[in-house]
């Protein structure tokens, strides 16, 4: 079994569609009963993602995988960034969203550059931690575009899939996402170490 280490549902919800050929159970923190979490602290998204990571694994022999995530925006000298989950303050998605499109009201479209990043850490019932990266480049839009996605999706407009993250089908996003990107180098990981101990990461097994 992986717990994953957020309370995300939409984060949840992804990782297991990405992660889904490992072939074992994927469950939230929730479902075994962590249901708060320590303040990330960190100083880059690895130290964060390992925080949250690191917590749930004190409460559970299984292996945990945790992430940070963050929007860096080229005209807000990579703003929000760490922050990106408490930009404005105590605001709900929508309202954060609204508040990243009126600090760029005034920016032309071809400085409105901008990439989502992502640190996963899965660290195993011995202590072991691996972590992996993924980045998504593209731009921010001048108002929501689409039904999909969470956070601020609905004004990301993926260079990659030439439309925006929220206008896109799950199969799309994933194939392209920073948080993407970082799974894929886990399940890279996963089968070259298909000799290890790792093995049971490998496709139609089952962690215990």
């Amino acid at each position: 079994m992986i717990v994953l280490a957020t309370g995300n549902e939409g984060k949840a919800r992804e990782f297991r569609e990405i992660l889904a050929e490992l072939g074992t159970e994927i469950v939230s923190a929730k479902e075994v009963g962590v249901t708060e979490f320590p303040e990330e602290t960190g100083h880059s998204y690895r130290e964060n993602a390992l925080i949250k990571a690191e917590h749930v694994a004190g409460q559970t022999d299984a292996f945990v995988l945790a992430d940070d995530s963050g929007l860096e925006v080229d005209a807000l000298d990579g703003a929000p960034g760490l922050y990106s989950a408490r930009f404005g303050g105590d605001l709900s998605p929508g309202e954060r969203v609204e508040y990243l499109l009126d600090k760029l009201r005034d920016i032309p479209q071809s400085e409105r550059g901008a990439r989502f990043v992502c640190s996963l850490v899965l660290v195993s019932p011995g202590g072991e931690v691996n972590s992996f990266e993924g980045v998504c480049k593209g731009e921010i839009l001048f108002a929501p575009r689409g039904r999909g996605g969470f956070g601020y999706d609905p004004v990301f407009y993926s260079h990659d899939l030439e439309k925006g993250f929220a206008e896109a089908t799950s199969e799309e996003k994933r194939r392209v996402s920073h948080r993407g990107r970082a799974a894929q180098e886990l399940l890279r990981w996963a089968k070259r170490s298909s000799a290890s101990s790792y093995s049971r990461f490998s496709a139609n097994q089952q962690v215990s």
